[in-house]
């Protein structure tokens, strides 16, 4: 009996540890449950909040202009814009203009020098006395003639001479009116072989193609004058957008790499299209443009038709994977005593963009009323959710 009790204990022991330590392996192993967040969910603590900068607010209805990118040139009026030649041949005497010179319209650009010059003025003073003499004998001629002391004959002579000599006299004047002399302040005394070639316009010099001595001829251009009071845009838009553009627009371009913004105004459009499927539009520029002259490149920006659209600040649309979201309040929660905050992505589509808006088509059964959204610290949420336990829980 007593060996078998002695035996009968460590048995019992044994098995009974057993049983303990199988106990304990099953807790151990009791799993834990782990939250799911959906993958269009990004949930933030408060400090976290704080540190992105979060902003919510609420979609406007705002009259945004479908703006057209575009480029071209400046340009100036017909009228604004002077090729001055010489109209007769001969040597430039002198001239003391350079490119860039500022002009007024009456000027002299240079003195031209021709013993042509000379010959005309004489013609003309010659051809003005036998006039005058002409003149004299044709009034006498013509009492004569109605008191029958003179013949036919006679008075038909005196009249072909008159006629004659007074268009020699026109004709002369022109050519000094055309070579810049006033026939009415020309006398033998003043007669000179050198004219002043003036400006047409007032304005600045573009170009100088003159130098002293140099002989030039009708043909040549000597000097361009630029008025640039009135300046003009030609610029070159696609035939799809011809129906996106009108008279009475308006216009915001730059010169060349300026961050200054002129204005313009749209007075007529191309009535053709051209070879590479493009047209012209023309634009009177608005305002006095400081260093702005003909030829110069334009970046352009037409503002197209403008409407009431849902809109929210440029910044609150993200793009993630090639598509548009943005981020609205979805619901406060708490967690182990601590608050989070989650936000959730909608998908967007992207339309008419001005003035740091950005209109925005929303999807299907979207209560613009109640949802907050995300306008400020967008990129932020959208970096939380890339870089998912960097910000994000």
């Amino acid at each position: 009996m007593t060996k078998f009790s002695i035996i009968s204990i460590p048995i019992f022991a044994a098995f009974f540890l057993v049983l303990v330590s199988c106990s304990n392996d099953n807790k151990v192993a009791e799993p834990k449950e782990i939250e799911v967040i959906p993958e269009d969910i990004v949930e933030l603590r408060d400090d976290q909040i704080k540190l992105a900068e979060i902003e919510t607010g609420a979609i406007e209805y705002k009259s945004l202009s479908d703006v057209l990118k575009v480029s071209g040139t400046v340009a100036a009026a017909p009228q604004n814009f002077a090729t001055v030649s010489v109209q007769l041949g001969g040597f430039v005497k002198s001239t003391l203009l350079m490119p860039g010179n500022t002009v007024i319209k009456g000027q002299t650009l240079a003195m031209i020098e021709n013993m042509e010059f000379v010959d005309i003025q004489q013609n003309y003073l010659e051809a003005k006395s036998r006039l005058e003499f002409v003149d004299a004998d044709f009034k006498r001629q013509g009492e004569l003639y109605k008191n029958d002391v003179s013949s036919e004959k006679n008075m038909q002579q005196v009249t072909a001479d008159y006629k004659i000599l007074s268009a020699q006299v026109k004709a002369l004047e022109q050519k000094l009116a055309l070579i810049g002399i006033n026939p009415a302040q020309l006398h033998e005394n003043n007669i000179s072989s050198a004219i002043a070639l003036v400006s047409p316009i007032s304005g600045f010099v573009k170009s100088v193609n003159v130098n002293t001595g140099k002989y030039v001829s009708p043909s040549d251009v000597l000097f361009e004058i630029v008025n640039s009071d009135k300046l003009f845009l030609e610029l070159t838009l696609f035939e799809k957008d011809a129906d996106k553009v009108h008279e009475g627009q308006k216009i915001r371009f730059f010169i060349n790499n300026e961050t200054d913004q002129h204005e313009a105004v749209i007075y007529q459009t191309g009535k053709s299209i051209n070879s590479d499927r493009t047209f012209t539009v023309y634009a009177s520029v608005l305002g006095v443009c400081e260093n702005t002259i003909p030829g110069m490149y334009v970046n352009a920006m037409i503002e197209a038709n403008s409407n009431k659209v849902p809109a929210l600040p440029s910044d609150a649309i993200v793009s993630f994977d090639d598509k548009d979201y943005i981020f609205i309040f979805d619901r406060n929660k708490e967690e182990n005593g601590k608050p989070f905050t989650e936000y959730r992505m909608i998908q967007v589509q992207k339309g008419v963009s001005d003035g740091g808006f950005t209109e925005v088509i929303l999807p299907v059964g979207f209560n613009l009323k109640t949802a907050q959204i995300v306008i400020k610290g967008a990129y932020n949420l959208l970096s939380a959710k890339k870089n998912a336990g960097e910000m994000s829980c």
